[in-house]
């Protein structure tokens, strides 16, 4: 995988199917790592994260729908 871009917005990918827009906002002091769902502005660490997820794209990348 590449390197993520801190405050760069990613097309993520849940396990149930559902797609969301997610902030990159890169790790803290204690080296967890932190993002900011788009919709609705909350912040989260993966560590706190309850299920499976993972990038689809990074939204400069998205292709043309």
């Amino acid at each position: 995988m590449t390197k993520l871009r801190l405050n760069a917005i990613y097309r993520i990918e849940l396990c149930s199917g559902e797609y969301r827009r997610w902030r990159y906002l890169g790790p803290n002091n204690s080296s967890q790592v932190w993002w900011c769902d788009v919709e609705t502005g909350l912040e989260f660490n993966e560590s706190s994260l309850m299920y499976a997820w993972q990038i689809v794209h990074e939204k400069d990348d998205l292709p043309s729908e």
